[in-house]
Parts: C-alpha cells; structure tokens; sequence
C-alpha cells in the first residue's frame, strides 16, 4: 500500500505564499516612499524657485529705486538748469533793453546835431521819455525855421515840431538883435517806426 504525505507539501507551499505576500508589500512601500520622495522633491524644487524669484524681483526693486533716486537728482538738476537759464534770458533781455535805451539819446542828439543851420546854436536840452524840450539862441527867423524843418525831415523827429517860444532880445555887437526860441518835439524811439526821411535836407547856412 502506498502512502503520499500531503502534509509535507502544504507545508512547503505555504512559505511561499507568505514569501509572495511580502514581496508585494514591499513594492506597494517602495512605490509609497518613491511618490513621497518625489512629492517633497517638487514641493523643495518650487519652493527654491520662488525662493529665487523672489530673491530676483527684490534685486529688481532695489535697482528700481536707485534708478528712481538718480533720475530724481537728474530731475532736479534739470530744474535748475531751467531757472538759471530763465534767469540768464531775463538779464540778457534787461542788457538788451538798457543798451537800446543807452542808444536812444546818443542817436537823438546826433539827429539834432545834424539839423543845426549856421548862426544858431543851443543852450539847453531836456528830456522826458521821448518828449524833447530845446532852447537856444540864433540869428535869424530863417536858422529857426531850417532848423525845424531839418528835425522835421529827418524822420526820427514825429511832425509837428512845435515852437513854443520865441522873442527878439538885445544883443551884443556885432549883432544888433537875437531871437531866443523854445521848442518842442518828439523823438521816436527804438522800435517805434519812423516817418521816412526826406530826400531833401535843409543846407545849413
């Protein structure tokens, strides 16, 4: 009679079932740690990141207020720049207006001096803006009349040249009279334009 013992081959397939289990425990561990290690491995990578970023946009902010610093000095400078040249236009303009009105008289005596006849002559000038006060002394009727009328032609003088006074008084001989005149007139300033002058000038006697 033969005799198969089962026993002994239970016994030998129930290791290897305990063997099988373990070794899918194992797997479902390892790929457990693995997606952990991964998860903390991406959280640390992102987290380096922004740490980066943020590192970067604090760089760029502080370069961002430097520039803003430097072009507020460039700013300011620039402001200044502006008034002082402001203030330089204003003085050049002010120059510009006292050497006009410097030129103002010198040009009115030289057109009065150019009218003057012969036989007369001046004794006083005064001024008030462009209103001109003159006395003098001459000969003859005829020198005054020349002389208003060369003041009159010489287009810086504005028409009517006024005479204000005149009377004969005694004078010393040879002469035996003397006309003594005030007049009025007008000068045009600079910039005011003049009346053309006229191409006939009174000869001087």
């Amino acid at each position: 009679m033969i005799r198969i013992n089962l026993l002994a081959t239970e016994r030998e397939k129930q290791p290897r079932k305990a063997a099988a289990g373990f070794d899918v425990g194992q797997k479902v561990t390892l790929v457990c740690s693995l997606i952990l290690v991964a998860t903390a491995l991406g959280i640390g990578w992102w987290w380096w990141m922004l740490d980066r970023e943020s590192a970067r946009l604090t760089s760029d902010i502080a370069s961002a207020e430097r520039e803003t610093a430097r072009l507020r000095t460039i700013l300011t400078q620039v402001a200044q720049f502006d008034r002082q040249k402001q203030q330089l236009q204003e003085r050049v303009k002010l120059i510009e207006q006292l050497r006009q009105g410097q030129g103002a008289p010198v040009h009115m005596i030289d057109e009065v001096s150019k009218a003057l006849p012969e036989m007369l002559w001046l004794t006083e000038l005064k001024q008030d803006g462009g209103e001109l006060t003159i006395d003098g002394r001459c000969t003859t009727l005829t020198a005054l009349s020349d002389f208003v009328g060369n003041l009159e032609r010489s287009g810086y003088f504005r028409r009517p040249v006024e005479i204000l006074d005149s009377k004969v008084e005694a004078a010393p001989a040879p002469a035996t009279e003397l006309i003594k005149f005030t007049l009025k007139a007008t000068f045009a300033m600079p910039g005011a334009e003049p009346e053309p002058p006229s191409t006939a000038r009174g000869a001087r006697r």
